[in-house]
């Protein structure tokens, strides 16, 4: 019988992977998804976590959102984060995730440090399900990912 995930035909690890071969399964899922569970902390410390639709720069994810949302919020407060990113199951066996744990400053669409961002970001299909001319890109502040180095 064909072996459909191949992933799987080998051994579990049993000890940390080398850094170069874990960044590349990483960068692999995280260029074949497009949501991640984000979680921030809500002023009274208790969690809160949100799905947003990303797009990566390497090991950096971003999204656009809202400066008024509760996730922006928690956010200037404390920038701390994690994120979560799961392949969808095809079985029991075959689960595939990462998880980030990094800082998220949010940077105005204006700000020349954005830029890089947004030439990354797929903002089009946003546009077309919303309903919006494609000639008119988004102006929405980005926040942005960045895991903190291990």
């Amino acid at each position: 019988m064909p072996l459909t995930n191949t992933w799987l035909a080998h051994e579990q690890p049993d000890a940390d992977l080398p850094r170069d071969v874990l960044e590349e399964r990483i960068l692999n899922l995280l260029s074949g998804q497009n949501v991640a569970v984000i979680a921030t902390t809500n002023r009274d410390g208790s969690p809160v976590a949100t799905p947003v639709r990303y797009s990566n720069l390497g090991l950096e994810i971003f999204y656009t959102s809202w400066n008024s949302s509760a996730k922006s919020r928690n956010l200037r407060r404390d920038p701390r984060v994690s994120a979560a990113i799961v392949a969808p199951l095809v079985g029991t066996a075959s689960s595939r995730g990462t998880q980030l744990f990094g800082t998220a400053p949010t940077i105005e669409r204006h700000d020349p440090e954005a830029e890089s961002y947004w030439e990354a970001f797929r903002w089009q299909s946003d546009h077309v399900e919303q309903g919006r001319p494609l000639d008119q890109p988004p102006h929405d502040p980005l926040t942005v990912i960045t895991p903190l180095p291990s």
